[in-house]
């Protein structure tokens, strides 16, 4: 009877576990990195990017790709219809004619002050 009070009271002593998580966080391996890339299969430049502020990659990669969509309108010869000055002229004709946005827009006092069209 003593040994089974013995027993119970060893099951139920709590014990103290310390836990560390892996290096590379969780979900991670130890024999390789956190992104499943080992380090030294990295390339430089993807190294040197990872290194810097994100500002200075970011943005000069945000103007390259701008430059590169726009690359394509430099010689366009045949603009659409809707950028001719007579289809411009047709267009604020139409809206001050419905009063589109009179207080601040094309039916204003002030722009219809400063367009020379009637």
């Amino acid at each position: 009877f003593m040994q089974q009070i013995v027993v119970e009271l060893e099951i139920n002593k709590m014990v103290r576990v310390w836990y560390e998580p892996p290096p590379g966080g969780p979900r991670s391996h130890l024999n390789r990195g956190a992104y499943a890339a080992s380090k030294s299969m990295e390339p430089l430049f993807v190294k040197k990017l990872a290194s810097m502020r994100p500002s200075t990659v970011i943005l000069p990669a945000v103007g390259l790709f701008a430059f590169i969509s726009y690359l394509p309108l430099v010689n366009q010869k045949n603009l659409p219809v809707t950028l001719n000055p007579e289809h411009q002229a047709a267009q604020r004709a139409y809206m001050r004619y419905h009063n589109m946005n009179p207080i601040n827009g094309i039916s204003s006092k002030q722009a219809r002050a400063a367009d020379p069209d009637p």
